[in-house]
C-alpha cells in the first residue's frame, strides 16, 4: 500500500492535472461536485454495509446517493450557464474575437457539467447496483423461508 501512495505522489501528473482542471472549472462549483462525490461514495459504502438492515435505513443511503447525485449534476449546470453569461460578456467587449479563444472559453464552461454528470452517472449507477443486490439477496431469503 506504502509503496503504491509513494508511486501516485512521486508522479503527480494525474493529481496535478486534476487539480489545475479543478481550478479551471471554477473552484467553487467543482469542489462542491468533488464534495458530492465524496459523500456519494460514502454513502454507497454504508448503504452496501446496510444491505440487511431494516428497509428504512437502507432506504435513507439510497435516497441521499440520489439527491447527492442530482445536486452535483445541477451544480454543474449552474456553474456552466453562469461561465457562459461570463464568457459573453467577455467576448463582447473585446469586439472581435479569435475562434481559438471561443473554443477555450467553451472548453471551460463544459468542465463542471462533465464532473458534475460524471457524479451524478456514479451515484445512480451505485443506487442501481445496490437496489439489485438487496433485492436478490431479499428473493434468497424468502426462497430459504
Amino acid at each position: 500500500m506504502i509503496v503504491i501512495i509513494n508511486i501516485l505522489f512521486q508522479n503527480p501528473g494525474f493529481f496535478q492535472q486534476f487539480a489545475d482542471r479543478i481550478y479551471e472549472g471554477g473552484p467553487l462549483a467543482m469542489s462542491l461536485i468533488l464534495v458530492s462525490f465524496l459523500m456519494i461514495l460514502f454513502l454507497v459504502i454504508r448503504a452496501a454495509m446496510n444491505l440487511k438492515a431494516a428497509s428504512h435505513k437502507f432506504r435513507k443511503n439510497i435516497s441521499l446517493i440520489n439527491q447527492l447525485a442530482l445536486i452535483a449534476l445541477v451544480i454543474g449546470l449552474f456553474a456552466q450557464f453562469t461561465g457562459l453569461i461570463q464568457i459573453f460578456d467577455a467576448f463582447e467587449s473585446l469586439g472581435d474575437v479569435n475562434p481559438a479563444m471561443f473554443a477555450g472559453g467553451l472548453k471551460v464552461t463544459l468542465l463542471a457539467p462533465l464532473f458534475g454528470g460524471l457524479t451524478f452517472l456514479v451515484g445512480r449507477i451505485c443506487s442501481f447496483i445496490l437496489h439489485w443486490i438487496r433485492k436478490s439477496d431479499l428473493d434468497a431469503n424468502s426462497a430459504r423461508a
